[in-house]
């Protein structure tokens, strides 16, 4: 507040731009300063976010809290500086965007021509489908060019349990007879477990931490991020007496975002699918995870004789920057090899 020329009081509102941080939850080392001790203590105060503390009368919240003025200042003006937007121009984007851009191949060729090419560095690309639709199979496949094919390292952040070593040495043995080669495609594959959305964006931020410093290993720093699912650490926060979930699945989203279009990374996630009352297809995780990826994909079943599933995998895209939508391909699911592609485009590029 500040005195007016006339003796009023006159209240100043102080409006912040913010990146996607509006749902962020205040965590331990998320700047310099805030422990975890302040966290609780604010958390008792129904401080629980970014914008709720910078938002807040920090002189209040001082004397509320019995901490340092001048350390919440301290904190605020940090991550003010860290989630605030700053403008730029087209130009400066475009010229950033041709020099830190690469297309990554998937190894499969028909997808890739679905994907425009590939799998691009900087954005986030999404997988959806049904149980047992194939859509691990398909990020092992990825995961495998990039290793032997690209020599491209690869972090594979598995939340299902689904991805085994007698299944990856499977298929890198399907590319190369050579063992040493064998041994070099497994060795830039790092894989890391994680069954709660906490170890996930722990997992996520130390990636991004080394990059950031150029901490990379002697095969070369990490090129594609593969997430196998983000629904399986999501889906359980949501609805009931979780009131935290949506807030934890921003921060996720945001994270993936981030590393993807800071360090120049291909980002590739698996989501599951709902069924609406319809019957239609639709992924998982609601209208507020649709914003997240730039590419999206749906794999189906196909059915063969007696309506018995097969290997084969119709492929549709569903969402694109570049490409019209409803772009098909088939693939044969047990080998990732493509069987043929179809165009059935509808409408323009969502």
């Amino acid at each position: 507040m500040v005195r007016g020329s006339s003796g009023q009081t006159v209240t100043l509102h102080l409006s912040v731009v913010l990146l996607p941080a509006v749902m962020v939850i205040l965590r331990e080392g998320l700047c310099p300063g805030l422990t975890a001790e302040i966290i609780n203590i604010l958390k008792t105060n129904s401080i629980r976010t970014v914008v709720d503390l910078v938002s807040s009368d920090l002189e209040e919240v001082a004397r509320k809290c019995s901490l340092s003025y001048k350390t919440m200042v301290a904190i605020r003006r940090v991550l003010l500086a860290q989630f605030s937007a700053f403008p730029s121009n087209g130009a400066d984007l475009y010229e950033e965007l041709k020099s830190s851009t690469a297309i990554l191949s998937t190894g499969i060729a028909s997808l890739d021509k679905l994907l425009d090419s590939g799998l691009y560095t900087g954005e986030v690309t999404e997988i959806t489908g049904a149980a047992a639709s194939g859509k691990t199979q398909v990020c092992l496949g990825v995961a495998i060019t990039a290793a032997h094919s690209l020599k491209q390292s690869v972090l594979f952040v598995d939340s299902t349990g689904g991805l085994t070593a007698s299944r990856l040495l499977e298929l890198v043995r399907s590319q190369t007879e050579d063992e040493e080669e064998q041994a070099e495609a497994m060795q830039r594959i790092e894989v890391v477990r994680v069954f709660d959305i906490y170890k996930m964006l722990d997992a996520l931020q130390d990636l991004r931490w080394s990059l950031s410093q150029q901490v990379t290993s002697s095969l070369g720093p990490v090129k594609i991020v593969i997430v196998d699912s983000v629904c399986a650490v999501v889906y359980p926060l949501l609805g009931g007496k979780q009131a935290d979930g949506m807030a934890l699945m921003m921060q996720l989203a945001r994270e993936l975002k981030t590393m993807a279009r800071e360090l120049s990374i291909a980002v590739l996630v698996t989501n599951h699918v709902t069924r609406e009352d319809g019957g239609a297809l639709r992924p998982a995780l609601g209208r507020s995870w649709g914003f997240v990826p730039s590419t999206r994909i749906l794999l189906e079943q196909t059915k063969g004789f007696c309506a018995e599933p097969t290997n084969r995998r119709i492929v549709t895209l569903t969402k694109s920057p570049r490409q019209p939508t409803g772009l098909q391909a088939l693939l044969e699911i047990s080998t990732c090899a493509s069987l043929g592609a179809g165009s059935a485009a509808s409408g323009g590029a969502s």
